[in-house]
């Protein structure tokens, strides 16, 4: 865990926890003792603290937290660190942190615990505990704003994002700032504490104060955050909590500021909203196991890549790949559309940047790895080709064609197609091993989600080429099995099924965007549907007709008057919304009332004041109940895997866990009840899935037995 070194009067201590150094069980305890030695040791003048490897401390093993189910095992826990650490800063000689790679969340608190810290230039810090729905718990509200104020420790706290040494250095978080690798940085730091220990004196971090005159603004800098807090939609806990106890540091003795940190803490750990972005943070790295693709598979280096299509989502995946620095051929039919769809590339790129997010010099060498082609000339030479045409499943079985006889006999051939059946594109490319789905999610330079789907014949090293390349772009990648919608779109079905009932039954748009937005929801599921185009979602609708499968449930006739009346969405000016010429933003249409209204009276449907919590209710169940079918079906392996589909692919709020942790924390009996209940007022197709009667029958639930 640690190796002790001492020579020339300077102890060295370094962290060797493979491979991010994380404060798990033994090391902190590992540390002091190690510290102990130091200060023992008459020959020992002062301690220098070092992470092995590439990295100082990444923070506390998160592991630790899942063993947490109390609170009051939460507050020891914070307790113990608190401890650890204050022996730590009470040291008698110098300790000195020497900073490389990442000191986040408990590796910054270990750090401002020691007396100086020096850091190579590269290196960064920060308090991403919020990430998890958590804050600073062993320290860090109370030692940060005395180092570098209250704003920026505000930041740091409720933002989650690090910051660079030299800034970090400016703030003064770091003492001093080393240019080189880290055998520079670990000369520095000796040099340093040798520095230190002849000058004599320590400087603890906990002894310094915010100084009289800035105590005003520094609780005027609290305020305006929690003020601004109030302008979510969804207010949060962790966020709140951070606020509180940094406002404690400044108000109160330290002592007493560390006891208020760590009663936040503990309310923060045992938290279901901590617990979901827990779950998620592991659900995510699960998620890159996949049945059948043993660990050491070997995955191809793609350094080459084709798109066959250059409207909207060929041309978004065009500029992920050239974002990650792979050049790529884009082809389209003609010239006048590979013009189109380049001059949109350049578009969103000018915005990125007018936003300040990309150079112009890095535009240009992202436009520089796309060329444009009307042919296939230069495919024997790519590693990957990904077909993102119209989505027409005679038009996508030519394409494959056309890609089996053109390409090299191991480039991988994908297609991102978001509903139709992969092993006929791979029956009709010849070389089924090498074909896979990649389904990016519009906008695909932007979403993090690549819905990778693996058919009947895909070979491992397809499926681990594709979970390699995901990385690189940039993408969370989840293997899925091959039906009609894959994973994410099948259960969207359900969710738009629910959605355009409930209108139909006396809901109206605005309320049901309004009840999922106020959820958490980045938009609600017509507000979705107008940004994807209501052309969309008619496609699906006809291929289910033509397959029988439309006939499962009801269909939404007022979808369909929409589609007639061409009201695709913002791209017609008009689709559940309407919207001004150039403006992206809904307005209500008395439209859509009165469809629903003569749509509901051919139904013979009586309409009604529909509350908020059923419409909550009924989304989320359907997701839930079809979730549970695609689980026990195999085309997930895992609830987590759908939980991290939802949280990337449409923006389900990641407090909540995904819709599978969301069902568990209502819990599965009432998720079960309220389907049997659907299913008597509106009809079979509210048929509870198996494998949910399983689970509450034998009291548990997707993820943990019954609390």
């Amino acid at each position: 865990m640690i190796r002790y070194e001492a020579g020339g009067g300077i102890a060295v201590i370094t962290i060797d926890n493979p491979p991010v150094n994380a404060l798990g069980s033994g090391v902190l305890e590992a540390i002091e003792a190690g510290i102990a030695r130091g200060l023992a040791d008459p020959s020992v003048q002062a301690v220098v603290l070092i992470g092995a490897g590439e990295t100082f401390a990444a923070g506390v093993d998160i592991n630790i937290f899942t063993t947490m189910t109390t609170r009051e095992q939460s507050l020891a826990l914070s307790d113990a660190f608190h401890a650890s650490l204050k022996n730590i800063e009470g040291a008698s000689k110098p300790v000195v942190v020497a900073l490389h790679g990442n000191a986040l969340g408990g590796g910054l608190e270990l750090a401002m615990s020691c007396h100086y810290r020096i850091a190579l230039s590269s290196a960064r810090v920060g308090q991403p505990e919020i990430l998890l729905g958590l804050i600073p718990g062993a320290g860090g509200t109370q030692r940060l704003p005395r180092l570098c104020g209250v704003p920026l420790a505000l930041d740091l706290c409720i933002d989650g994002k690090p910051v660079g040494a030299p800034r970090a250095h400016a703030a003064g978080i770091v003492d001093q700032l080393v240019d080189g690798d880290r055998d520079a940085l670990l000369a520095g730091a000796v040099a340093f504490a040798r520095a230190r220990a002849k000058a004599g004196g320590i400087r603890r971090t906990r002894d310094l104060s915010i100084a009289p005159a800035d105590v005003n603004a520094a609780l005027d800098a609290c305020d305006d955050r929690r003020a601004q807090l109030g302008k979510t939609a969804t207010p949060l806990l962790a966020p709140y909590a951070a606020v509180d106890a940094i406002k404690a540091a400044v108000t109160l003795p330290f002592d007493a500021g560390s006891a208020r940190e760590r009663e936040l803490f503990a309310d923060c750990l045992v938290s279901t909203e901590s617990r979901a972005l827990v779950h998620l943070f592991f659900a995510e790295r699960e998620a890159a196991k996949v049945p059948g693709v043993p660990k050491g598979t070997p995955a191809r280096d793609i350094r080459r890549a084709a798109i066959v299509g250059a409207g909207t989502m060929g041309g978004g995946i065009a500029m992920t790949y050239a974002n990650a620095g792979i050049p790529v051929l884009l082809k389209d039919m003609d010239d006048a559309a590979l013009r189109r769809g380049m001059a949109t590339i350049r578009r969103n790129y000018d915005a990125s940047v007018a936003k300040g997010r990309m150079t112009a010099d890095a535009l240009e060498r992202a436009m520089g790895l796309i060329t444009p082609t009307t042919s296939y000339d230069g495919f024997d030479a790519v590693d990957i080709v990904v077909e993102a045409v119209f989505e027409d499943l005679a038009l996508k079985i030519s394409t494959f064609g056309d890609l089996g006889r053109v390409t090299r006999h191991d480039c991988v051939l994908a297609s991102n197609t978001s509903t139709l059946d992969i092993d006929a594109l791979a029956h009709a490319s010849g070389r089924s091993s090498n074909v896979i789905g990649h389904h990016f999610f519009s906008p695909a330079n932007v979403m993090k989600l690549l819905e990778i789907v693996r058919g009947r014949d895909t070979g491992p090293e397809t499926i681990a080429t594709s979970q390699k390349l995901a990385k690189r772009l940039g993408k969370v990648g989840v293997v899925v099995g091959n039906c009609f919608g894959f994973v994410a779109n099948r259960m969207l079905l359900q969710y738009l099924r629910e959605s355009y009932l409930l209108l139909e039954e006396g809901a109206t748009v605005a309320a049901i965007d309004r009840v999922m937005t106020g959820f958490g929801m980045p938009v609600g599921p017509f507000g979705m549907e107008d940004i994807a185009g209501l052309d969309v979602g008619a496609r699906i609708r006809e291929h289910l007709r033509a397959g029988g499968a439309g006939t499962a449930w009801p269909e939404s006739a007022i979808a369909n008057r929409l589609v007639e009346m061409g009201r695709f969405g913002q791209k017609t000016g008009a689709g559940w919304y309407r919207y001004e010429s150039g403006s992206r933003t809904p307005l209500v249409d008395p439209l859509i009332d009165t469809l629903a209204s003569e749509v509901s009276a051919q139904r013979g449907i009586a309409r009604r004041a529909v509350p908020d919590e059923e419409v909550l209710a009924r989304l989320t169940t359907a997701l839930a109940n079809e979730g549970a079918r695609v689980l026990e079906e195999g085309y997930a392996s895992r609830a987590g895997d759908i939980d991290v589909i939802y949280c990337y692919g449409f923006g389900f709020p990641r407090y909540r866990g995904g819709p599978m942790f969301y069902a568990d924390t209502v819990g599965l009996p009432t998720v079960l009840a309220r389907i049997r209940e659907y299913r008597e007022r509106f009809g079979d197709y509210w048929k509870p899935a198996p494998l949910l009667e399983q689970l509450v029958g034998a009291g548990r639930g997707f993820y943990r037995l019954k609390e």
